[in-house]
């Protein structure tokens, strides 16, 4: 491997794990290293840089696009073909989410749901489909959750994250205002000290802070 210590580093690193994450691990350092780099590259430049074959790359960046993880770029003048990794990682997360959904969640689902469909007659079964409801409606909550992942910017995206456990007490004030002119129990149960029952401040359009 032709490569700055640092950089050799990370892209060890990503061929290990990428292996425990399914896939290659070809695949992994050369997207590691697409990620770190600071121009596109072509399948030249990776191989020279990796020490790989020409078509070891070539299979590992038809993966890596199979997975829209590499952009195609061409340049004036040159008629190899250049890749680059996204610099957004939100965008990287978002089409992981994305793929691996189509690969392995929407199977699941549709599985389900036909197993949903049937009428038992055995009470092993009937336990076994009360099990699969279950498991069908928290997959669904996470992919209508996926769903509202892709339709977020980046900045949304990285506010809500900082929110932190501000969700937390912000679903405790609810139940207890819910409480008030309902009288039915909070369903968030957790204790927040008198001090935290101030509403906390949240990021606002336009990068403005104001309170609920």
């Amino acid at each position: 491997m032709d490569l700055p210590p640092l950089t050799q580093r990370f892209v060890l690193h990503f061929g290990e794990m990428g292996s425990r994450w399914g896939i290659n691990r070809t695949v992994g350092q050369i997207y590691a290293l697409l990620y770190v780099s600071p121009k596109a590259m072509n399948a030249d430049e990776v191989g020279e840089a990796l020490g790989f074959s020409r078509s070891n790359v070539s299979m590992g960046l038809k993966e890596l696009q199979s997975w829209n993880l590499v952009r195609l770029i061409h340049q004036p003048n040159d008629r190899r073909e250049y890749f680059k990794a996204p610099e957004d990682v939100w965008a990287i997360f978002r089409t992981l989410a994305a793929e691996r959904r189509k690969r392995e969640i929407d199977p699941t689902l549709s599985m389900l749901r036909d197993a949903l469909m049937e009428q038992p007659s055995v009470a092993a079964d009937i336990h076994a489909q009360e099990r699969m409801k279950q498991m069908h409606g928290f997959i669904e909550l996470m992919t209508d959750w996926l769903d509202d992942v892709q339709k977020m910017d980046s900045a949304t995206l990285t506010s809500l994250m900082q929110m932190g456990s501000k969700v937390q007490k912000l679903l405790e004030i609810k139940d207890r205002v819910k409480q008030v002119f309902t009288g039915k129990p909070p369903t968030h149960t957790a204790t927040v000290p008198d001090a935290d029952l101030q509403s906390p401040e949240l990021p606002l359009p336009g990068g403005d802070h104001g309170k609920l």
